[in-house]
């Protein structure tokens, strides 16, 4: 019990210092019309700051997830709101459950803990009582509920480590799940490919792409896009327009003239030892070939990313300055007194000075600054062109009247021509509906944007005489693997009766102990599955590529237990069952304990939070 003990601490530790980190700058919501909750479970309260923080908390490891924005109606649509609700209700449920049973934590341990969280320790390590409040009142708690929540989460995790401790699945399972993972195959394979059809493959006629365009109908219809008008410009549209006087290329120059010219450096390994004495027996050594350096470095425990300094200046070697950078690559020099003790240095490599004359970095320092303004010509301009377009301009009239160039573009996910490549058009365009209006915003390279939807394009089937080379190449690549296969097909009885691939004019490959989970070069996707399905002396054919591939199996092999790799994916492969069956066993009980507890949620405080957050 007392480590199961240890175990709950550490847990309860990490979870309420992520929570405070992940609800900083949060806050609380406020509801005008004072509601405090949104449902009860039992004797406990599900209050709307709870829900609204668990929400928001989500939608930002979403946006983190994806790298775009994530509003509340796309998470809504994606069921989130209501996975979050049900995640507040389980817990609800097992506090209630720990309430009635008494089941709490003192004072005393309470303190313990948040003296313990890194998230509430000065630079010193010890418990700040101002950081306490501090980030508390960044995540809109105060402390009586942060308090709590801690009470609560410890009583959670000792009910979760009680109802799951000293589980294990049976040693029948694990060995199953251990026999497939780890099964291992013998087989040998060959390629068939256009050049091995017995027949060239003749020109198709029209009536041939015709039957094909039309057997294949949806690899010909284009996807239902968005018909938008937009009016952009980016930095790099008017960098030609930018002017950048020699003066301030001086200057920039001069500021970082550190960066373009660079003093002679060393790559150097610096081993330091005890004292003077060790030192000189370890170069002695050196000298007279007993060691080498990479002996000296393992004899002190280390390895040589230990003893590696990287690039360094004189500056960075005091006293051993002049004698390292006077040795030969490969050479090692030394002892010489050092902050660590005495030290051998050995030089890997001679990083000469570099000096660039402003005359070689001006062209880049002027697209540098040239860059820089042109997003500063077009930030400045950004709030007039919006004033524009609140005023009723058309995007039309915005291009003749300014910088911007103004559009066209069929949008679809997948789409990255132009403008379109934008993660922030992207995301604005499949947002985008006939009711909005044009208004300026950002691209990521500070350029700025506005867009306007036309319509929306049904998807439709692209014309033969459109796609006419498309059809043409695609029914190649069909025709070819069917004749491939037919070809195949024929050499499929002698080879399961053991004929030689190389006798029956083939260009074999044989692969040996191949795991179910293994990679072969040059197959397809999913081949591996097929091969795992077949039978010991079968053959399958397997399409790949524009042609196909041609497979027997030649033995069927257990898992390699002496294999290390194989025996520590046994253990994993134990331990993920005995998880999985140890969380089946407590959203057992969870459920169990819901189904003896009253559960009230009020649909309009959810909707009123929801509402809140839009």
């Amino acid at each position: 019990m007392a480590s199961g003990g240890g175990t709950t601490r550490t847990l309860v530790w990490i979870l309420m210092g992520l929570l405070i980190l992940g609800l900083g700058g949060f806050g609380a919501t406020n509801l005008s019309s004072g509601v405090r909750a949104v449902g009860n479970v039992g004797a406990q309260e599900i209050s709307v700051d709870d829900y609204a923080r668990a929400l928001q908390r989500e939608l930002r490891g979403l946006e983190a997830q994806t790298g775009q924005p994530v509003t509340l109606a796309q998470a809504q649509a994606a069921g989130v709101d209501r996975r979050i609700l049900s995640q507040l209700v389980n817990s609800a449920a097992v506090d209630d459950e720990t309430a009635r049973m008494g089941l709490s934590i003192g004072d005393e341990t309470l303190s313990k803990q948040i003296f313990e969280i890194s998230s509430f320790q000065g630079v010193d390590g010890k418990f700040d009582r101002e950081g306490y409040s501090y980030a508390l009142r960044n995540a809109g708690l105060t402390e009586a509920e942060f308090e709590e929540d801690l009470r609560k989460e410890t009583a959670r995790t000792l009910v979760q480590g009680a109802v799951v401790s000293g589980i294990a699945v049976p040693a029948a399972h694990a060995d199953a799940l251990v026999g497939f993972v780890g099964a291992r195959r013998d087989f040998t394979w060959a390629r068939l490919t256009q050049k091995d059809l017995a027949e060239p493959l003749p020109q198709p006629t029209m009536d041939e792409l015709r039957s094909y365009h039309q057997s294949h109908v949806t690899d010909f219809t284009l996807p239902e896009m968005k018909r938008i008008t937009y009016v952009w410009v980016t930095p790099d549209m008017v960098l030609d327009s930018v002017e950048v006087d020699e003066a301030a290329l001086s200057a920039l120059y001069e500021e970082r003239k550190g960066e373009f010219n660079t003093e002679e450096r060393r790559l150097v390994e610096r081993l330091a030892f005890a004292d003077e004495a060790a030192a000189e027996a370890a170069k002695a050594a050196l000298e007279t070939g007993d060691k080498a350096f990479e002996d000296l470095v393992a004899d002190r425990g280390l390895d040589l990313a230990d003893v590696d300094m990287g690039d360094v200046a004189r500056s960075d070697l005091d006293g051993a300055a002049d004698a390292v950078f006077a040795s030969d690559v490969g050479q090692v020099t030394g002892p010489f007194t050092t902050s660590i003790g005495p030290a051998l240095f050995r030089v890997n490599a001679v990083l000469p000075a570099e000096e660039r004359a402003f005359e070689d970095v001006k062209a880049m320092l002027r697209d540098e600054l040239a860059f820089d303004r042109a997003r500063r010509v077009i930030e400045a301009q950004a709030e007039a062109i919006d004033d524009m377009l609140a005023g009723g301009a058309t995007l039309e009239e915005v291009a003749k009247e300014t910088m911007l160039e103004l559009g066209r573009v069929d949008w679809h996910a997948g789409n990255e021509d132009d403008i379109a490549a934008y993660r922030e058009f992207a995301a604005a365009a499949r947002a985008l509906s006939e009711e909005d209006f044009p208004e300026v915003a950002q691209l990521e390279d500070g350029g700025i944007y506005a867009m306007r939807l036309e319509e929306v394009l049904a998807p439709r089937v692209q014309k033969l005489e459109d796609v006419t080379e498309d059809v043409a190449a695609a029914w190649e690549g069909a025709e070819t693997e069917t004749r491939l296969r037919a070809q195949a097909e024929g050499l499929v009885s002698q080879l399961e009766e053991g004929a030689d691939f190389t006798g029956l004019g083939l260009s074999p490959s044989t692969e040996t102990d191949v795991l179910r989970n293994g990679f072969v070069p040059g197959t397809p996707e999913g081949f591996l599955d097929a091969v795992f399905d077949l039978e010991t002396g079968k053959v399958g054919i397997f399409d790949a590529f524009g042609g196909v591939i041609i497979t027997r199996l030649d033995a069927e092999k257990g898992p390699d237990m002496d294999d290390p790799d194989v025996a520590a994916l046994a253990a994993n492969l134990r331990e993920q069952a005995e998880a999985a069956v140890a969380q089946d066993i407590y959203e057992a009980y969870i459920s169990d304990i819901r189904s003896r507890t009253d559960v009230n949620l009020s649909t309009a405080a959810v909707n009123a939070v929801n509402a809140s957050l839009q």
